[in-house]
């Protein structure tokens, strides 16, 4: 697809992006519903251990595809540079000022005050395992971001409407891996500790707030494409990994207390 065009139907695209998320979400929630329908309440897994490890195996693949393409300065880069200028040309100020409103929800900052609250909330409530499985898994994902981009060294897009500044390296995107990983495993705490009839909501909640905000890291040329496509590759591995490994412990204690 032509970078020109997706730089003209940006809005169009990220809205359309969203859409498909949003319905594809709502009918693997609603499959899974159907599966777990008639289990014993301590069969009844929020994350199956073969889909967990389908979907890291899977991740981890497209990660090291897109690195080797980065790192080899292949065709992926000649694209990403590509769109980078066009949407440098073609998106308005005004637009460009609403969605860097957007990103915030993604900034280190603000996720890792997120962090400490949910952290420090579980801990009053008892979850304790549950507390130590979301602060490892955050406290994770950041030191991989930051290892991979210290590996890779990546400069940034250039861009010059200054809304959004940015020093450290692009690749892959902190802020497409850090929500990722923040709102998945958010989606998880709250799927464990929340009455069924909250669970959809909270699906398609956790799906918006990951998709907003990695795409509007490539709207505003702070991220070229390729990074956000990776950082929301190994943000899933990670969260699926972690999540899944505590769906497993959590299974297993229930059908302990079961016996």
């Amino acid at each position: 697809m032509d970078a020109e065009w997706i730089s003209r139907h940006a809005l169009t695209l990220w809205a359309t992006l969203l859409a498909a998320t949003l319905v594809g979400a709502d009918v693997a929630w609603r499959r899974a519903v159907r599966r777990r329908e008639g289990l014993d309440a301590a069969a009844r897994s929020l994350l199956r251990p073969m889909t967990a490890l389908a979907i890291v195996v899977a991740m981890l693949t497209i990660a090291t595809a897109i690195a080797v393409e980065v790192r080899g300065a292949a065709g992926l880069t000649v694209f990403d540079a590509n769109l980078a200028r066009d949407l440098r040309a073609n998106m308005p100020l005004p637009v460009l000022r609403a969605i860097a409103v957007v990103t915030h929800a993604g900034d280190g900052l603000v996720l890792g005050i997120a962090t400490f609250l949910v952290f420090v909330g579980l801990l009053l409530r008892r979850h304790y395992r549950l507390a130590a499985t979301w602060i490892a898994t955050l406290v994770g994902t950041a030191l991989i971001n930051g290892a991979l981009k210290a590996w890779f060294q990546r400069e940034r897009p250039l861009h010059d409407h200054g809304f959004i500044v940015e020093h450290s390296y692009s690749f892959p995107s902190g802020h497409a891996s850090g929500s990722m990983v923040f709102y998945g495993m958010l989606g998880y705490v709250l799927l464990v500790l929340c009455p069924g009839r909250w669970h959809r909501p909270i699906v398609i909640a956790c799906v918006a707030m990951i998709t907003l905000v990695g795409i509007s890291r490539i709207l505003l040329q702070v991220h070229y494409f390729s990074d956000v496509m990776a950082g929301y590759a190994t943000g899933l591995a990670w969260v699926t990994l972690c999540a899944g490994s505590a769906e497993y412990l959590r299974l297993r204690e229930g059908r302990r207390a079961v016996r």
